[in-house]
C-alpha cells in the first residue's frame, strides 16, 4: 500500500452525502412568503402553491433518493411573526443499510409570535441493518402554534422486505417561550423486529407515528376519537398542559398513512399538503 494512500475511513467519509436546508418565512400583505432560502448538497425545497391563501407550502426534496450510514442532513425552518408555513416531503424518505456509521438528521424549527408551523413530512422507511439518529428541536413563541408529525415504517412489507436488526434513535424537544414543554426519546437497538413484536412496544405492528399539537385541549382529543371507526391500526390520544399527543401503530405503511391523514385532519387548523392526498 502506498504511504500516502488515504485510510479506508477517510475515503468512506469523503463519499458521504452532507446536505442542509435553511428556510425563513415572513408574513406580508399578500400572505406568507419565503424570505431566505439556503440549499446545500442534494437537498432542495420547492414551493408548489405559493399563492395558496395566507399560508406557504414547502416541499423538501432529497435528490439523492435516500440516505445511508454516514450521511447527514440539517433542516432549519424559521417562521416569522404572523407567518404560516406547512412543510412536507416529496416522497417517503428511505434510510438504507449502514456499514457502521449513523445516518444523522437534525431538524430545527422556530416559530415567532402569532406564527404557525405544520411539520408534516411523509413517512420515513427504514431498511434492514439501518442506523438512524434523528433530533427535532422546536422553539415557539408563547402564542405560536405547532403541528408536528413523524411516521416510521420498519421495512417495506408490501415488497416482502423486513427489518430484523438495526438502530433507531429519535429525540424531540419543544420549548414555548423558552420553557421546555415536551421532551421524549425513542431508542430501538439490535433485534428491532423482536422488540416491535412485544405488546408493550408495537404488538407486532411495523409502522408507528407520533403527532403533537401545540396549543391543544380536550376538544382536540375528542375530534380524533370521533374518527375511531376510520382507523386501520391503533390510535391513542391525550391532552395535558395545553398540548395534545397522538400515538399510532399500524400493520403496514399504507395503513399508517391513512390513519395519519385522519388524525391530522382532526388535529390541524391548516390544510393538509396536496402530496399527502395523492
Amino acid at each position: 500500500m502506498l504511504a500516502d494512500a488515504p485510510a479506508q475511513s477517510e475515503v468512506f467519509a469523503g463519499n458521504r452525502a452532507i446536505g442542509a436546508i435553511a428556510l425563513t418565512v415572513a408574513a406580508g400583505a399578500d400572505g406568507s412568503r419565503r424570505q431566505r432560502v439556503h440549499e446545500e448538497g442534494a437537498w432542495r425545497v420547492r414551493f408548489p402553491n405559493i399563492a395558496r391563501g395566507d399560508a406557504l407550502e414547502a416541499v423538501v426534496v432529497n435528490t439523492a433518493g435516500g440516505m445511508t450510514g454516514g450521511d447527514r442532513c440539517d433542516l432549519d425552518m424559521a417562521v416569522g411573526p404572523g407567518a404560516k408555513l406547512t412543510v412536507t416531503t416529496a416522497a417517503a424518505e428511505k434510510i438504507y443499510r449502514s456499514l457502521g456509521p449513523d445516518t444523522d438528521i437534525r431538524v430545527k424549527l422556530d416559530v415567532g409570535s402569532g406564527g404557525a408551523l405544520a411539520w408534516l413530512p411523509q413517512e420515513t422507511i427504514l431498511f434492514d441493518r439501518t442506523r438512524l439518529r434523528r433530533s427535532i428541536d422546536a422553539d415557539l413563541a408563547p402564542d405560536a402554534s405547532l403541528l408536528l408529525a413523524e411516521g416510521v415504517v420498519f421495512g417495506r412489507s408490501a415488497m416482502g422486505e423486513k427489518l430484523t436488526r438495526g438502530h433507531f434513535f429519535d429525540r424531540w424537544q419543544v420549548r414555548r417561550g423558552g420553557v421546555l414543554i415536551f421532551a421524549e426519546s425513542l431508542r430501538l437497538h439490535g433485534a428491532i423486529a423482536e422488540q416491535l413484536d412485544q405488546r408493550a412496544v408495537a404488538g407486532g405492528a411495523v409502522a408507528i407515528a407520533s403527532v403533537l399539537k401545540v396549543p391543544a385541549d380536550d376538544a382536540t382529543v375528542a375530534a380524533v376519537r370521533a374518527k375511531e371507526s376510520e382507523f386501520a391500526g391503533e390510535v391513542g390520544v391525550s391532552a395535558w398542559n395545553g398540548l395534545a399527543l397522538a400515538r399510532l401503530v399500524a400493520p403496514d405503511g399504507a395503513a399508517l398513512h391513512r390513519d395519519l391523514i385522519a388524525v391530522l385532519s382532526a388535529f390541524g387548523n391548516m390544510p393538509l399538503p396536496r402530496l399527502w392526498l395523492n
